[in-house]
């Protein structure tokens, strides 16, 4: 966990104790994510995307998050490479974590995130056509599909509405001054 966390031996100790203090299991249940969201996140829309950030944290898709998915998913954020940030990403936009992310998934995250969008840019365009313009953009050989591949290629490479896109879900992690 030193290793993936970026923190060392005692600071992973003294982060296990507290995480075992309020989660006595050992485990994260998403009842309790979305308190934790709420003190982390306050802000007005932010409790739409809960569930999609909670897959993000549950790489093993058991429905809890454990210390080692949560010490990993910190340390990412806060110290990972783009490609890193956008690897965890992707989870939250594949909405069924089959490793794509269909048309479907991408209007469901858009109608979620709208609220966060506008109320950065009140003008922004309507959610159908964000939904529409992001997916063209990741979609690059146009299957209809978008992997993990093009997803990181299309935030990476600017691509306007994928670049806001992923700024504002890391701007759900970074806390306002």
């Amino acid at each position: 966990i030193s290793k993936s966390s970026g923190l060392n031996e005692t600071q992973v100790k003294e982060s296990f104790a507290a995480f075992l203090a309020e989660h006595p299991n050992g485990k994260l249940k998403p009842k309790d994510f979305r308190e934790m969201m709420a003190i982390a996140v306050p802000k007005k829309y932010a409790s739409k995307m809960e569930k999609h950030v909670f897959r993000m944290y549950d790489s093993d898709n058991d429905g809890f998050i454990d210390f080692t998915e949560f010490m990993q998913v910190f340390h990412i954020m806060s110290d990972g490479t783009a490609e890193e940030v956008l690897t965890k990403m992707f989870r939250v936009f594949d909405v069924n974590n089959d490793g794509t992310i269909s048309k479907k998934e991408m209007n469901k995250l858009i109608k979620d995130m709208y609220g966060l969008l506008k109320t950065a840019d009140p003008n922004i365009a309507d959610k159908n056509l964000i939904a529409k313009t992001a997916f063209a953009e990741m979609d690059k050989d146009g299957n209809g599909k978008i992997t993990e591949a093009e997803f990181i290629g299309a935030c990476l490479g600017q691509k306007d509405i994928s670049k806001m896109l992923a700024l504002k879900i890391v701007d759900l992690f970074v806390e306002d001054d």
